[in-house]
Parts: structure tokens; sequence; C-alpha cells
């Protein structure tokens, strides 16, 4: 991917009120979603220009309203989003560049996502749509969860499915659970929590300090245990952090159950982007949910 650089530093520079210099860009991420550079300027700052095609530039305009949205909680650290737009052919996103080591430690991890969970609003959703990978995450607001994730998650990712070629009686199944989504909410009324949004082990780390980073947002207002089921799709941060999560925003007894619930939106997601036995394993767990019911 040629990017035009110029047009990206007299976007920095608009933004920074000061002529620039960028030195060599150097790529750091091939992505299957975007491409992402780190580049210094002759201060010695570090920027992480994120680039796609240029039809794209509403993701990372809500990706970068999402990052806001964390950082105004003042609860854990995201990378600060400098200005985004478009060259001739991309879009970018230049934010601040984080030098990330290793794993945070798992009491303060769990102690600053709780605190971020506890921001909430009166409302499920949030004030956009963003995006999911690259599929559009709708995000209109809800007086109620399950409607929230039964039109805008469940059945949103089952009509993709059908579209890629899901089959005829996993559709109906997956429906059918739909339909049922109030049998796993008869004793559990969840709070319009600030989620990540796609929190698996690929978007959190620590930064040279220690302190836990998280990243590349997907986020909306919902209930706490989505970000935690999502933690457990694709890494697992393990029991401290759940013991200590656990004293912090206390953690259902049912959350065993729905995070099947809700690692299906993310596995149904990654058959409509990737295809594969993403498809079998949703199936599954359909048939897991619904002999819940």
């Amino acid at each position: 991917m040629n990017i035009h650089w110029q047009s990206i530093t007299e976007a920095i520079q608009a933004q920074l009120g000061n002529p620039i210099h960028l030195g060599e860009a150097q790529l750091i991420s091939g992505g299957s979603i975007s491409q992402a550079w780190k580049v210094r300027d002759q201060q010695g700052r570090a920027w992480l220009v994120k680039s796609n095609n240029k039809h794209l530039l509403p993701m990372f305009v809500a990706e970068s309203k999402g990052l806001k949205e964390i950082a105004n909680s003042a609860t854990i650290r995201v990378p600060t989003p400098l200005c985004s737009g478009t060259t001739q052919q991309h879009a970018f996103l230049v934010m601040e560049y984080i030098q990330l080591q290793g794993t945070p430690s798992a009491e303060l991890f769990a102690k600053q996502l709780a605190a971020m969970h506890h921001c909430t609003q009166s409302h499920f959703g949030w004030t956009q749509n963003n995006t999911i990978g690259s599929t559009v995450q709708h995000n209109p607001l809800h007086n109620d969860w399950i409607s929230f994730w039964r039109n805008e998650r469940l059945e949103y990712q089952l009509a993709l499915a059908q579209r890629k070629g899901f089959s005829a009686p996993a559709f109906t199944q997956g429906m059918q659970l739909a339909s049922r989504l109030s049998c796993f909410f008869s004793d559990y009324k969840p709070l319009p929590s600030l989620l990540h949004g796609d929190l698996w082990s690929g978007n959190y780390s620590a930064d040279k300090q220690g302190q836990p980073v998280i990243y590349d947002p997907a986020i909306y207002y919902g209930d706490h245990e989505a970000d935690l089921a999502m933690m457990e799709l694709f890494g697992n941060p393990g029991k401290r952090f759940f013991s200590a999560y656990n004293t912090h925003f206390a953690i259902d007894t049912g959350y065993q159950t729905r995070k099947t619930l809700y690692n299906l939106y993310h596995i149904l997601n990654h058959f409509n982007l990737f295809g594969g036995n993403y498809a079998s394993q949703a199936q599954n767990m359909i048939n897991q949910l619904l002999a819940e019911t």
C-alpha cells in the first residue's frame, strides 16, 4: 500500500499548529483489516498511522471517537488520537504511538477495566455506528438490553451469515435462539456499561511503565459481561484477572452461560469476514444455547 505521506504530514501539521518533518515510516502491522506504521517527527515524537481504503474513513472517525470516549472515562490508558483524513487513495488515522511490552498486571488491569465498566449511561448502544473488524456495527439507542442484543447484534449477524452461505437450518435455529433471549436474563438485569467491544488478547497490553493499555475499540454501552466473554474467546486473561475483577464489579453466576451467547456474535462475524470453520463453530454454539432454553 503506497501512502501519500505528504497529505498525512499536512494533516498532522494542521492539528498541531506548527510545521513538522516525518522520518522514514516503519511498517509494524499487516493485519487483516488495516495496515499500520510507526513514524517519528523531528522532535522525536512517535506516531502510529493506520491506513485503509479511502471509503473506510468513517471507520477511522468512529475509532477516534471511541478512543476519546474511553479516555474521557479516566479509567484506563488508550492511545490519544490526533487526526484522521484521506489522501487521493487512502483513509488514515494518526494517533499517539505507545511502546507496548508484555501483559499487564492481572490485578491492575481488572481494577481499571472494571472502573471503565462502571461508567454507564441511560441507554444501551452509542451515539453512532462503528465497525467490528470491517463489519458495520449498529449502535442505535435502546431502552432494553435484550432487544438491543437481538436486533443489533445477533439477528444482524445472522442475516449477513445467511447471505454468506450459512445453512438454512442453522439460520432458522439462530433465529429461534434470538426469539428466546429472555430465558438468559430471567434474574439478571445488565447495566449499560462503557465497553471496549472487541477486547480479545490482541487488543490489550501494557506500556513501558506496566500500565494497562487497550486499543482498536469497537465501543458501545452494554452488558459488561460482553467484554469479559470476548477476553475468553481468543486468549484468556486467567483466573487472577477474573478473581480481581469480581472484587470490583461482581460477575453474575449466569455469566458462564451468557458468555457463549455474547461470543456467538463474534464467531458469526468471523464467519462473515473469513468463512471457513467458523460456520460449524457458530452452529455448535447455537445448539448449546438452545439446549439451555
